[in-house]
């Protein structure tokens, strides 16, 4: 099978041979006017395959061979008609335009190929940085239109490819001053490389070094422009990278300061009312203990404990709502039962629900969590509390069974319940609904969820048919079973 450059010479062999054939074979029927036509005719065909070094010196022997074969005296190159000097010469430069015209046009669509193909490139390469594509995806591009391996500097210094002492002082020289060095940039033209800055709007984030061979002066200059806006790309996303770490940056010191702000305020209010409770009975219990009874004593002392104990759930309450709030939070995952989980929050609940309000409703051979069982004990925690305060007085429901691949957990109260524009608001940090009574921050409820979403899982209020409320957590049952 021919080779791609040896296919265009024969195809074009081929057209005049087919050419001279017709030539020959309509020559007793035709006027030689009519034959000069299919000789334009092959001269076309032939220069739509042929590069003009080699079509016009076809054109213009065919045009000596029209002459020896056809035009009177035959055999000869001499012509004695003016007429058929006339189509001669008419014939001659025909065929050298047209195989001119031919091979313009094919050079415009070569430039329209190659344009084309560029910016196919330009297209592909911004979409591979635009997916999260790295500095060394420039490296093959560059490679494609370079002489030898090509070399990237970035901008905090770090190299990638490999570059002798000389290209790496080149690099530092081009990304400092911003500026393409080699052949046809205008600084350094003796250089035998090309040295392109990675420039973004703002400044220039690094420079590549494009080998150019042994013979430097031969390069094409689309070729220079299609690798400075591939590293002008570059050096756009890297600009782009930087600003959206530097907002992303912003965006977090802001709000870990808001949530500093709103932390320490609300310890400043509800923290407060207890500590002046614990110190009012301490002082008591110090300055008046010879005048209080034994039951005075005891009921000051109970005071003190239960500010105590609420100060201190107020206090963890804010504490791990700011730390599932860090990024890169690690989670301490173990292997643990729903039972197990549910009678550790009741033994924390036992001195503030004497009455035992709380009805369990646990289905039976419920399957394994694997969860950080504090935080989970937590929520449960929170969540019972909540009822237990805001519920009316009445009986608290906690229940849990198995869906599918989700465990559920709800918390069922016959209380007022939540109204409907406030059921999504009470989740968030420092919100409390307006029925809300007794003493606290308001994120007791935001740490639930802080805590579900951390677990994978989802905490939302639903409103009972009957009255009441329902908290319902659905978290997701691992598919490995432990060992």
């Amino acid at each position: 099978m021919p080779s791609p450059t040896l296919r265009p010479l024969l195809v074009g062999a081929a057209t005049w041979a087919l050419c001279w054939a017709l030539l020959l074979g309509l020559a007793p029927w035709l006027e030689l006017a009519h034959l000069a036509l299919l000789m334009v005719l092959g001269a076309l065909l032939a220069g739509l395959w042929w590069p003009p070094r080699l079509a016009l010196p076809a054109a213009l022997l065919a045009v000596a061979a029209f002459n020896w074969r056809f035009v009177p005296p035959q055999g000869s190159l001499r012509v004695q008609r003016p007429q058929d000097l006339l189509l001669l010469a008419t014939l001659l430069g025909a065929s050298a335009l047209v195989a001119g015209l031919m091979a313009r046009q094919r050079r415009l669509a070569a430039q329209a190929q190659a344009h084309a193909r560029r910016s196919e490139e330009l297209r592909a390469f911004a979409e591979h940085l635009r997916d999260g594509a790295g500095p060394a995806a420039l490296l093959p591009h560059l490679q494609a239109l370079a002489h030898g391996p090509v070399s990237l500097r970035l901008g905090d210094g770090e190299l990638l490819g490999q570059a002798s002492p000389g290209a790496a002082a080149g690099l530092a020289l081009c990304q400092v001053q911003a500026q393409a060095f080699g052949p046809g940039c205008g600084h350094h033209e003796d250089e035998d490389a090309w040295y392109l800055p990675l420039r973004g709007r703002q400044g220039c984030h690094g420079a590549a070094q494009l080998p150019l061979g042994e013979r430097p002066v031969r390069f094409d200059e689309a070729d220079r422009l299609q690798a400075q806006a591939l590293c002008d790309q570059l050096g756009l996303a890297l600009e782009r990278a930087q600003a959206l770490a530097s907002a992303q940056a912003a965006q977090e010191e802001a709000a870990s300061q808001r949530l500093r702000n709103t932390l320490l305020a609300a310890i400043a209010h509800d923290h407060r009312t207890p500590l002046a409770t614990i110190l009012g009975a301490a002082t008591s219990l110090r300055d008046q203990a010879e005048r209080l009874d034994g039951p005075q004593r005891q009921r000051l002392a109970e005071r003190i404990v239960s500010e105590a104990e609420q100060l201190t759930r107020l206090t963890n309450n804010a504490l791990q709502l700011a730390r599932l709030g860090q990024p890169g939070l690690a989670l301490s995952l173990d292997w643990e039962s729903v039972e197990e989980l549910v009678g550790s929050v009741l033994q924390r609940l036992r001195e503030r629900d004497p009455q035992r309000r709380i009805k369990l409703h646990i289905e039976p051979n419920l399957p394994l969590l694997r969860c950080d069982a504090v935080l989970l004990v937590q929520l449960l925690d929170n969540l019972l509390d909540n009822a237990l305060r805001h519920g009316g007085g009445g009986a608290v429901e906690l229940h849990a069974r198995q869906r599918g691949k989700q465990l559920q957990l709800a918390v069922r109260d016959r209380g007022p319940g939540v109204p409907l524009g406030q059921r999504e608001r009470i989740f968030e940090p420092y919100q409390r609904g307006e029925q809300a009574q007794g003493r606290g921050t308001g994120v007791g409820l935001a740490l639930c969820r802080a805590i579900a979403r951390a677990h994978g899982g989802e905490l939302h209020y639903r409103a009972r048919g009957h009255g009441g409320g329902s908290f319902e957590l659905a978290l997701p049952i691992p598919e490995q079973a432990p060992p």
